[in-house]
């Protein structure tokens, strides 16, 4: 993906300076609900555990509780860790993928749904900070949160992605950001808050149904975006789709399970398996249609 040089959004807010809130533990998020029960099991080391919260955490479990926090014993702000030269670049990256998101979901509101987008603010952290759906740590991973309608980001997180998912790539890594953004777009279309309503009115099982069904249409939007990149900009290259495909793919609740050393419930997913969320990434890529992305329809997503 050709990126340098390019255009970077002005809706950055970067707190990577900041330094973070003591007393923080380690799954963070105060406000979000752990969906499904698929414990820890024993024996795991510390990144293993991050990558389980994260299944966990990603995207929809701020959704339906706000505010909150997580508390510790500690107080006050520990010290500002260093920005490097890798923070830079992938702040850099970060802010140019969302200028893209923002030119490409513009387009398309006016074009599909003859509406005006109105952008969403990505926070670039380190460690931890604040949202309005709770704490967010590199435990959590990425999320939007609709209180505040900003995408939360610990760039380390592509790290992680690399170094215990087998994601690699600028590409995969902009599929995160693109997947964030997402849903925002559900929820500047609205249907975030009536399947969020939908789902504090369910079953844990059928609040996970409906949890997979917005993860899906968030994967299919994404593969809008990617096709739209090509189009509208002419900065992808080889590769740069399979490297989306194999990142919807390592991060399905089946995979994530089996590589937590867990047998996979499909009861407890909260995302997809991975054959749904590269198959969903795929219609949005395929098509361009927010039409086609209508996960809610279909009796078998």
């Amino acid at each position: 993906m050709e990126w340098r040089g390019r255009r970077e959004s002005s809706n950055i807010e970067d707190r990577r300076s900041e330094g973070s809130p003591g007393g923080v533990g380690g799954f963070g998020g105060g406000g979000r609900r752990t969906t499904g029960s698929v414990g820890v099991g024993g024996g795991l080391g510390v990144v293993a555990i991050v990558v389980v919260g994260w299944f966990f955490g990603i995207d929809l479990t701020p959704l339906l509780n706000g505010g909150g926090s997580v508390g510790g014993s500690g107080s006050g702000m520990s010290a500002p860790e260093p920005i490097t030269q890798d923070d830079k670049d992938a702040g850099a990256f970060v802010s140019v993928t969302l200028a893209d998101t923002e030119d490409i979901w513009a387009k398309v509101f006016k074009e599909q749904v003859g509406k005006t987008y109105h952008p969403v603010t990505l926070v670039l952290y380190k460690g931890v900070t604040q949202s309005s759906c709770g704490d967010a740590s590199g435990a959590t991973g990425p999320f939007y949160c609709p209180s505040d309608k900003k995408v939360y980001l610990d760039t380390g997180f592509f790290v992680t992605m690399k170094q215990e998912l087998g994601i690699n790539g600028d590409f995969a890594n902009a599929y995160v950001v693109a997947h964030e953004v997402g849903h925002h777009v559900q929820d500047e279309l609205g249907i975030l808050g009536k399947a969020n309503d939908l789902r504090s009115r369910s079953s844990e099982a059928d609040s996970n149904e409906i949890s997979v069904r917005i993860e899906l249409q968030a994967d299919c939007l994404a593969g809008i975006w990617g096709r739209d990149v090509q189009q509208q900009f002419g900065t992808i290259e080889a590769g740069d789709y399979e490297e989306a495909i194999n990142a919807s793919r390592q991060i399905g609740d089946d995979t994530l399970q089996r590589n937590a050393g867990q047998v996979p419930m499909p009861d407890s997913f909260t995302h997809g398996t991975s054959a749904q969320r590269s198959k969903w990434f795929q219609i949005g890529l395929k098509s361009g249609q927010l039409s086609a992305c209508d996960t809610f329809k279909v009796s078998n997503p």
